[in-house]
């Protein structure tokens, strides 16, 4: 089934239930290392919610204790600059993330595999590759660095993979371990967040599983859209359904819909 086929619950869209999962990764008090598109989004309604003292970070050189007053098309935006608490560089935004100093960061991804590794630089072989990729922007930093991540991404078979051809932003390697071995200081990621479900990581072997499924969706339909034997978490189950006043604040936050419809 294809994206555009694929059944949306009557009174929200796929995106803002994605916005919503991700805002409530959130916890009060955190710095976030916001990133594009839904994150933004998903700051502003955590922001809005349960995490009025979280700051956020925005790699071109904004930090931020209070949401933007308008909808973000990017970090850039004139809105996101007042009120800001430091408008600063991208070098010192990325300094405080060396620092260890980041609680959550947000990553998107072209392809992920079961131990939670991106690739959003090439697919094929990397010195022939069939098709190249943006590359990393800021994802490897988040992914070595943060104290953990979130990835938010579409889901579709080809995208969940056994196995990715090249780790743009590394998730747990090979498995439990091997952050700890290559020397890479963040926790890795926690949570992975689709179009369908979300996903959290067996803390015995790294390994991708899944946790919630969306409302309208299945188990078997997410291992339908995934790249290998998926395994479920103990207490798998339905996705909290967004209330109404949660939907109301993410239209709040992007009215006309610009990321979220």
């Amino acid at each position: 089934m294809s994206p555009s086929a694929r059944p949306v619950p009557a009174g929200y869209t796929e995106r803002e239930l994605m916005v919503i999962a991700a805002g409530r990764e959130i916890r009060d008090g955190e710095t976030v290392f916001v990133g594009m598109r839904l994150p933004l989004l998903a700051f502003a309604f955590a922001k809005r919610t349960h995490a009025p003292r979280a700051v956020g970070l925005f790699e071109n050189g904004i930090v931020r204790d209070r949401p933007a007053d308008q909808t973000l098309m990017t970090m850039s935006d004139t809105p996101n600059l007042p009120g800001a608490v430091w408008s600063t560089g991208t070098r010192e935004i990325m300094g405080v993330l060396q620092q260890g100093l980041v609680d959550l960061g947000f990553i998107g991804g072209a392809e992920i595999d079961r131990h939670g590794n991106l690739n959003t630089s090439y697919v094929g072989d990397w010195r022939r590759p069939r098709v190249r990729l943006p590359g990393s922007g800021g994802g490897g930093d988040i992914a070595a660095l943060s104290k953990r991540f979130v990835v938010i991404m579409p889901q579709e078979k080809h995208r969940f993979r056994e196995r990715v051809d090249f780790i743009t932003s590394p998730g747990f390697g090979s498995g439990t371990g091997w952050r700890q071995r290559v020397g890479l200081p963040g926790g890795g990621p926690a949570a992975v967040i689709t179009t369908l479900a979300v996903f959290r990581f067996d803390p015995e072997t790294s390994e991708m599983v899944l946790a919630s499924y969306h409302p309208g969706q299945s188990v078997d339909r997410v291992r339908e859209a995934t790249g290998w034997a998926l395994r479920l978490a103990p207490d798998v189950r339905e996705t909290p359904t967004p209330t109404a006043e949660e939907i109301a604040i993410v239209r709040a936050c992007d009215p006309l819909g610009f990321w979220t419809r």
